[in-house]
C-alpha cells in the first residue's frame, strides 16, 4: 500500500464560479494509523453543490479554511484499520474529503452493503445528498398526491432526476426544467417524466402555462432566482414550494445574501406554503428513505445516470461543471 496521500486544498477563495486555480494538489506522507481510526482508499467523490458554499469564509456547513482539504463525500474500501467497527476490505462512505487516502475515526464512517446496490449508488440513488434528499423533499415537504402537477428545476441533476421519479411513483404528473435537448430526452425517454422544458431555448413561463394550464401543485426548486418567481406566479391554491437549493445563486458569497423571490405574496394570495429543508436535520427519516430507494432501484422503478470524471487534479474543473450544465445525473470524480 502506498504511504503517500494526494489531496485537494483551497488555495484561494473563488471569485464567482470556481476555477482550477482556486485549488492546488498537495502530497502528504502518511504516518502510523492512530487507535480507533481507519485508512480508506477513496474510490469515488460526490461533486455536490454544497461544496461551492463551503469555499466561503462563512457557510451554513463548516467552511474550508485557506490551505485546508476540501470537503466532499465519498465511498471507498478500508485498507487499514485500528478500529473494532470496521475491518480491512469493508466498503464505507462518509466525509472522505477530496483526497486519495482518507485517515479518519471509524465513527465518522458508515459501512455500506454493496450487495444491496453498487458502491457508486451509495453516493447517488442511496446517497444523503441525492436520493435521500429527493425522497424527503417529495414525501415530507412536498407531500405529493396522485393527480397533482409536480414541477422540478435542475431536473437533470442528481436530486432533480430522482425527485421527479419519486413524484411519478406517487402518482403526480411530472414536468422537468433543464438545459439542452439531450437532457430533455433523458428526462422524458429514460426517466419517464411527462414533459420537459429547455430553459436555454424556450420561454419557461409560456411553456409552463401550456403544459400546466391549471397551475402547479408542487414546485421542487433546485435553482432559485428567476425560475422561482416564474413558478410562484403559476401556483395553484394550496400549492407547496420545496426549497432544496438555489444553484443559480451559488456563484458568490451566499452568506451575504442571494436574490430572493419578488412574487412571494402569491403564497398568501393562494393559501400556499414555501418550505426549506436540509437532510442533516432529518436523521430519523434516513432509514425509511434508503429502504424505499433501494427497493425502487432493485425493481427498476428509478434510475440515475452517473457522470464519472477522472483525476484528482481536475477537481476544480469538475466542480465547475455543476454550474455550467456540463453533466447529466450524479456527478462523480474518481481520484
Amino acid at each position: 500500500m502506498t504511504s503517500l496521500n494526494r489531496r485537494v486544498v483551497l488555495a484561494r477563495r473563488p471569485n464567482g464560479l470556481p476555477v482550477p486555480a482556486d485549488f492546488r494538489i498537495e502530497h502528504e506522507a502518511l504516518g502510523d494509523l492512530p487507535a480507533g481510526h481507519v485508512r480508506v482508499d477513496v474510490e469515488l467523490l460526490a461533486i455536490d453543490a454544497f461544496i461551492r458554499t463551503i469555499l466561503e469564509e462563512t457557510s451554513y456547513h463548516r467552511p474550508v479554511p485557506l490551505g485546508g482539504i476540501v470537503t466532499a463525500f465519498g465511498v471507498g474500501h478500508v485498507v487499514e484499520s485500528r478500529a473494532r467497527e470496521l475491518k480491512t476490505g469493508d466498503a464505507v462512505r462518509g466525509p472522505l474529503l477530496a483526497q486519495t487516502l482518507a485517515t479518519l475515526p471509524a465513527r465518522m464512517l458508515e459501512k455500506v452493503d454493496t450487495g444491496r446496490a453498487p458502491l457508486s449508488a451509495h453516493l447517488g440513488v442511496l446517497g444523503l445528498s441525492s436520493g435521500v434528499t429527493a425522497y424527503l423533499g417529495v414525501r415530507d415537504v412536498g407531500a405529493v398526491k396522485p393527480g397533482e402537477t409536480f414541477v422540478v428545476s435542475g431536473a437533470a441533476g442528481g436530486v432533480g432526476a430522482l425527485a421527479g421519479q419519486i413524484a411519478r411513483i406517487d402518482g403526480a404528473r411530472v414536468i422537468g426544467i433543464a438545459g439542452g435537448a439531450a437532457k430533455l430526452e433523458y428526462l422524458v425517454k429514460d426517466l419517464g417524466f411527462d414533459a420537459a422544458i429547455d430553459y436555454k431555448r424556450e420561454d419557461v413561463d409560456a411553456r409552463l402555462r401550456e403544459l400546466a394550464p391549471e397551475g402547479i401543485d408542487v414546485f421542487f426548486d433546485n435553482v432559485g432566482g428567476e425560475l422561482l418567481d416564474v413558478a410562484l406566479d403559476q401556483i395553484r391554491p394550496g400549492a407547496r414550494i420545496v426549497i432544496c437549493g438555489a444553484i443559480s445563486q451559488y456563484q458568490g458569497d451566499v452568506s451575504r445574501g442571494v436574490r430572493g423571490p419578488s412574487l412571494y405574496l402569491r403564497l398568501a394570495e393562494r393559501n400556499a406554503r414555501m418550505e426549506g429543508f436540509a437532510v442533516n436535520n432529518c436523521p430519523d427519516r434516513v432509514g425509511e428513505a434508503e429502504e424505499a430507494l433501494a427497493g425502487w432501484l432493485a425493481r427498476g422503478d428509478i434510475r440515475l445516470h452517473e457522470h464519472v470524471e477522472h483525476g484528482l487534479e481536475r477537481f476544480g474543473e469538475v466542480l465547475g461543471m455543476l454550474f455550467t450544465g456540463g453533466h447529466v445525473g450524479k456527478l462523480l470524480l474518481e481520484p
